[in-house]
């Protein structure tokens, strides 16, 4: 599985690679971007999340539960943060994803990610359970 994981998360990065470097390429030789159409996953991230399998950036009601779900256990996992924690949830998703049925592997991992400048070393693994429950309850319960 965790090969399965490290494929995923390899694609994923080169999409957005590869992305970044036609427009830098383009940038570089002197061409206009005018008239140029951008690419799928240019123009949406969430087309390169949906190939790497991951759920797409949750918006309206859906965006709020979650922090709101985050908050309620503890404000300082967001810290004000909320596009890093939407990130964070997205990358929460890809591990419940990759580690199915394994709980106890995904709440390692969520511990190891949910970080904050008051707790750098996380939150423990009692707290990251709690976030593993609210990603996967918000983002992406089909998983």
């Amino acid at each position: 599985m965790r090969t399965h994981h490290t494929i995923t998360l390899l694609t994923a990065a080169a999409l957005l690679i590869l992305t970044g470097c036609a427009d830098s390429d383009a940038d570089h030789k002197g061409a206009s971007d005018e008239g140029k159409q951008p690419t799928a996953s240019s123009a949406n991230p969430d087309t390169a999340r949906a190939a790497a399998g991951l759920p797409a950036e949750p918006k309206g009601a859906q965006r709020k539960a979650f922090l709101d779900g985050l908050n309620a256990i503890d404000r300082d996992i967001v810290h004000g943060k909320d596009d890093k924690a939407i990130s964070r949830g997205i990358d929460t998703c890809g591990t419940i994803k990759n580690l199915p049925g394994d709980t106890a592997k995904q709440t390692e991992q969520v511990a190891k990610r949910w970080t904050s400048p008051t707790h750098p070393e996380g939150h423990g693994l009692a707290t990251a359970a709690r976030i593993l429950a609210v990603a996967h309850t918000t983002i992406c319960p089909d998983f």
